[in-house]
């Protein structure tokens, strides 16, 4: 969307944030693209939702290519599925618990592995229903003790997440290769390098989760 000057909601700044403590969170908040709410918590403004939005769509378009569907959860998730994982002990004092009215207990989600994995086994009852991938671009909340690196380690920030059910390892190194190749096609978009890293796979038994390599950038 193009944006008259004369009408766009912006102010640039000449100072650097005080609270920013690398590069990129003190450009963003000079250039206009972002504005501090609370420590860790940030507004967007136009010309960086912008560029929020375009960078949702290239990943949208490439994970739609690799196979995956996306799915939306929600960012308020009760305490069940994290305790019968261990996580909601385990994250000790880096997430947000909340009670309701009724004393209930929930948390703002840091993750979501729990859930996915909850709705694929709701909806799905045999193993020849699998593989399938899917994804989600959503807020994630993590109470950051030091929210001083902008968009990096905020207290709200915004995550795209994807998991693959497959029901063998050949499946899982299929998907997992759609999944790199999909992540290359999105850098490569974006004009961002890679750094290569050596992959890696862990299991509890019942589940392997294998990690992708991640951007060559400062961000």
């Amino acid at each position: 969307m193009l944006y008259r000057l004369s009408n766009l909601f912006l102010k640039t700044l000449r100072e650097d944030p005080s609270d920013a403590e690398v590069d990129s969170h003190r450009l963003l908040v000079r250039a206009g693209y972002i504005r501090r709410a609370a420590p860790g918590v940030f507004s967007w403004l136009p010309l960086g939702l912008a560029v929020k939005n375009r960078i949702e769509q290239i990943v949208r378009e490439e994970m739609a290519a690799a196979g995956a569907q996306e799915v939306f959860f929600p960012a308020l998730l009760p305490k069940e599925p994290y305790e019968a994982t261990g996580r909601w002990e385990e994250y000790g004092d880096n997430i947000f618990r909340i009670k309701d009215r009724k004393d209930a207990d929930y948390l703002l989600a840091p993750t979501h592995e729990e859930v996915f994995t909850l709705l694929v086994k709701d909806l799905y009852s045999s193993y020849k229903e699998l593989p399938l991938s899917i994804y989600q671009i959503q807020n994630k909340y993590r109470d950051e003790a030091r929210p001083r690196a902008g968009l990096l380690r905020g207290r709200e920030f915004v995550m795209k997440d994807a998991y693959s059910f497959d029901v063998t390892d050949e499946g899982l190194e299929t998907s997992y290769q759609a999944q790199r190749a999909a992540y290359e096609r999105i850098f490569t978009r974006l004009g961002l390098g890679i750094r290569d890293r050596e992959s890696r796979c862990w299991s509890d038994g019942r589940i392997k989760i294998r990690g992708v390599f991640e951007p060559l950038t400062n961000w």
